[in-house]
């Protein structure tokens, strides 16, 4: 017989736990294109789009810019400074959610997507994309019915036109 160390206990209890299963971590760009197919497939008869001051529309050419060369930390400082200009937009502030998303920062996207559902039209493509920002970053927290909660609020979103006759 072999007498049992603490080491040894520690050893065998060890493997007698179930294997940790890690969540799959959240792919940022999916996420990013789920998001803005939802805003651009809406067929919503209402929107509503902003006037803007020149400047901002500058910061906001320079963020996209930004963004398509892969720089979302940059293009994320473009539209802080857009919006210091700007005030709270609903747009803007939605463009920065995604942003956040792309710096895989799930938690404050978030909070920017719902801050601009909250400021927008609650119709239309940005509706969407409010809702669909909500979807991927609760699914990225382990949120699932929260997730399933802004999914129904995305149907929300499309508002028919009127029947004429």
């Amino acid at each position: 017989m072999i007498p049992l160390t603490i080491g040894g206990c520690l050893l065998l209890a060890s493997c007698a736990q179930p294997p940790v299963v890690q969540k799959p971590v959240a792919d940022p760009t999916a996420a990013v294109t789920a998001i803005r197919a939802a805003g651009a497939k809406l067929e919503s008869s209402v929107e509503v789009k902003p006037l803007r001051d020149p400047a901002v529309d500058g910061l906001l050419k320079q963020a996209h810019d930004l963004e398509a060369q892969g720089q979302p930390a940059a293009a994320l400082d473009a539209v802080r400074k857009a919006e210091k200009i700007a005030g709270s937009t609903p747009d803007i502030i939605q463009y920065e959610a995604e942003l956040l998303i792309e710096t895989r920062d799930w938690k404050q996207a978030a909070i920017s997507a719902q801050k601009s559902w909250d400021l927008g039209p609650k119709v239309g493509a940005l509706c969407a994309r409010n809702q669909q920002t909500l979807v991927e970053t609760r699914k990225a927290q382990g949120d699932d019915a929260g997730a399933q909660q802004a999914r129904v609020q995305l149907a929300a979103c499309n508002v028919p036109a009127p029947a004429r006759y």
